[in-house]
């Protein structure tokens, strides 16, 4: 097999396996559902104080029906970056849109967290775990139902207050920031009674698997994930916390809920805390940590502070909000080669204002790199290509005794200096690179929306008119025809009918991956015809003298 044909079944490969992936998440059946236990005394959507043991912790029942939020009043805030809103009940942040990010039909804003489109459930929920103390199920009070950042102000709170017995109160303020997608949240707790009041916080997102459903051409992950200085950056998917609750103790860290483009994150305080996951029903889940907080004597008062980040994935802003935060932008087992990519990319875009070009640009320099590489399987080929007439000719002679005919064959390799694999490595060093730039393509979310030329308008999104895939088909069909043809009459069809197979995938890859293939294929194309034509002309040249 040569070089060229190595390449085409390895990338060919490559989308059936992320096709088959894709498929399974999309078609087979999830796990049986557990027997429903008796109702529990504690919900189980509340954690246990921290200083339970993990086993005494109760297992939240697997149930077929959806979830339920109780609603109470609405708080309503708005930045220059976000729409959220709070619901006293619980203080949960049940919504928010990204005002600079529009939606899949670019019609409005794109909506990270929501409520109101039950089973479909995305909010951020903490509270506090002890006697007398107000968990998410709580109910809170607001002086006031909208909040806007106004010009010249740098940040918003929102106050929300509970009073319990014993003169036990509780403040919940979220702080909102100009040009931030980092909202901070602060329990002021005053213990009003007689007795020490020990406590423990967590913070949790629910979130339901099937508003997750990842395209089924394009292999993205949503589900959850946690960091810690040990173990570094975990995901865990929809499917794992179904089949077993989360329990891992750590001294710092952050939790998080990620999608394509997006992710939204609790960063607790630093201190010893447990993270967890919970299915809440078969098709709704809980990711969180919890940790005690320091005793608060009577009399006294004591804060507890974290951060919660709900925005897009952009490397230069994850990597100010925590340690590992960049590792949420999937660019898969090769994020080694792919991330300096994108730094390459991103500079590129910082000269040129826009992204299609710089994809072309970083194609051109990462074929000028590989040159080197590439002219030496394109000679390879060539070569070959040369002796494709008298490989045909030992074919027709031998018949079917293909031990003579090999024989013959590598005598006739040996005779004219060619090596059949010699173009195979040069190309295979280039593969991970290839790759790579797929995923940084894929998972940049400075993708989404970006416009290129003409009829472009999301560099993200599929091609309206496919052109680029019909372009794609053109170029690909034009490489065959430039190797060497195969002497098996059987790979020699397939090799014809590859381009058209290989293509169908194009269609429904978004602009900025097709456009990519585009440009290094015609660039493949100019560089192997050159070296054929060069070669050839090198032949008559030796046979006219």
């Amino acid at each position: 097999m040569d070089s060229k044909r190595l390449i085409l079944v390895v990338i060919f490969s490559f989308s059936i396996m992320m096709l088959w992936n894709a498929w399974q998440r999309e078609h087979n059946p999830p796990p049986v559902p557990q027997t429903q236990a008796q109702e529990e005394q504690t919900d189980s959507s509340v954690p246990q104080a921290v200083t339970d043991k993990p086993a005494d912790k109760p297992s939240a029942p697997v149930q077929e029906s959806g979830v339920s939020l109780a609603k109470g009043q609405r708080v309503r805030v708005e930045t220059d970056t976000v729409q959220a809103e709070i619901d006293t009940n619980g203080g949960d942040l049940r919504y928010l849109a990204l005002l600079k990010h529009r939606d899949d039909a670019g019609t409005g804003n794109f909506v990270l967290l929501d409520d109101s489109k039950p089973p479909a459930i995305y909010v951020a929920q903490s509270g506090l775990v002890g006697t007398n103390l107000p968990s998410h199920k709580a109910i809170f009070t607001a002086s006031a139902d909208n909040y806007t950042l106004q010009p010249g102000q740098d940040k918003l709170e929102v106050k929300l207050s509970w009073s319990g017995e014993d003169g036990v109160s509780v403040d919940k303020i979220y702080t909102f920031h100009r040009d931030s997608y980092v909202v901070d949240l602060r329990y002021e707790i005053h213990n009003g009674s007689t007795a020490p009041l020990d406590a423990s916080v967590y913070y949790q997102i629910m979130h339901d698997s099937d508003s997750a459903a990842a395209s089924r051409m394009m292999p993205t992950f949503t589900g959850g994930a946690y960091y810690t200085d040990a173990d570094k950056y975990k995901k865990i998917k929809f499917d794992k916390m179904r089949e077993e609750n989360l329990s891992q103790t750590a001294s710092d860290g952050w939790l998080a809920l990620v999608q394509h483009y997006f992710v939204s994150a609790w960063l607790p305080k630093e201190g010893n805390r447990e993270y967890y996951t919970k299915a809440l029903t078969d098709k709704v889940f809980l990711i969180g940590a919890v940790s005690a907080v320091e005793a608060v004597a009577p009399g006294a008062s004591a804060t507890v502070d974290a951060r919660f980040y709900a925005g897009p994935q952009v490397q230069t802003l994850l990597e100010k909000v925590a340690p590992g935060m960049e590792n949420v932008v999937d660019y898969g087992w090769l994020k080694v080669i792919a991330s300096p990519l994108f730094w390459l990319l991103s500079q590129i875009h910082k000269l040129v204002q826009n992204w299609g070009v710089a994809i072309i640009l970083l194609t051109v320099l990462i074929k000028l790199a590989f040159y080197p590489l590439s002219a030496k399987s394109y000679k390879s080929m060539a070569h070959m290509r040369e002796l494709a007439p008298r490989l045909q000719r030992l074919k027709e002679q031998y018949g079917d005794d293909r031990q003579k005919m090999h024989q013959a064959m590598m005598e006739l390799y040996k005779t004219e200096k060619i090596n059949p694999m010699g173009g195979c490595l040069p190309i295979v060093v280039q593969i991970p690179v290839f790759i790579s730039l797929y995923w940084v393509l894929l998972g940049s979310v400075e993708m989404r929306h970006a416009p290129f030329m003409l009829w472009i308008h999301d560099l993200s999104a599929v091609d309206p008119y496919y052109v680029l895939p019909v372009l794609m088909a053109i170029t690909m069909f034009i490489q065959t025809r430039l190797n060497p043809k195969p002497p098996d009459p059987i790979q020699a069809k397939m090799m014809m009918f590859m381009p058209i197979a290989f293509s169908v995938f194009f269609f429904f890859f978004p602009a900025g991956l097709v456009l990519y293939w585009l440009i290094n294929n015609v660039l493949s194309i100019a560089q192997q015809w050159n070296i054929n034509r060069t070669i050839g002309q090198a032949k008559t040249g030796k046979k006219s003298r």
